[in-house]
């Protein structure tokens, strides 16, 4: 099996220190995650200085797009994003038009399947429309209330779709192995980079970590 990509969530609202904390983990990360709030407060300005700044690693903009996906996603496209997300309760039509952006863009999408229902049915759906990774993410909220992501992560994961999947949601040293051995390509990573002593050193283990999964 290959090794899982690691996906670093920056969530800052402060652009000069999410381009450092950037800087400290470029050498283990595959894709920085430009985080909800960092974009809604930064805008398209940071995709494209991440991208200047990075141009070897893949750029993810979490727009967790609910309406007017094409219309929304793609001026994050042309700035250079790799991938855009959209919420998988936003419906198949929202959806269709963030693909519809990406692959005009030569790029990728991720359907968020966060408070989504039937997950399962939603998985296949997107797939089928020709999203190229499906997100299993337990929200802050979720997780503050004790849930985890492996009962979805296995669940979706026995689907068999032609997909990559992504899991968010709490993911550190003590689980990294686990979501990889479950099935997940693309291991999300924020509170355990970011909120380390070193950065880079804790980067460094999760990588690791998932290099030997």
């Amino acid at each position: 099996m290959a090794r899982p990509l690691i996906q670093l969530a920056l969530d800052s609202l402060d652009v000069n220190q999410t381009l450092r904390l950037a800087s400290l983990a470029a050498n283990y990360v595959d894709i920085f995650e430009i985080g909800t709030p960092c974009i809604k407060h930064n805008g398209v300005s940071l995709v494209r200085e991440l991208k200047r700044r990075f141009p070897g690693k893949l750029i993810l903009v979490d727009l967790k797009t609910m309406d007017a996906g094409e219309y929304e996603a793609t001026p994050f496209y042309a700035a250079g994003a790799d991938i855009c997300t959209v919420l998988g309760v936003s419906g198949l039509p929202t959806i269709a038009g963030v693909i519809k952006a990406a692959n005009a863009h030569n790029a990728e999408v991720q359907v968020d399947l966060i408070n989504v229902p039937d997950k399962v049915s939603c998985a296949r759906e997107s797939a089928k429309l020709g999203a190229q990774i499906i997100g299993v993410h337990t929200g802050l909220d979720a997780q503050a209330a004790g849930q985890t992501p492996f009962a979805d992560l296995s669940a979706i994961a026995k689907l068999g779709l032609p997909v990559r999947i992504s899991v968010a949601g709490g993911i550190k040293q003590a689980t990294v192995q686990q979501v990889a051995r479950a099935g997940a390509s693309i291991v999300v990573v924020g509170a355990a980079i970011y909120g380390a002593a070193s950065p880079a050193d804790a980067a460094k283990e999760i990588f690791e970590l998932a290099a030997a999964a």
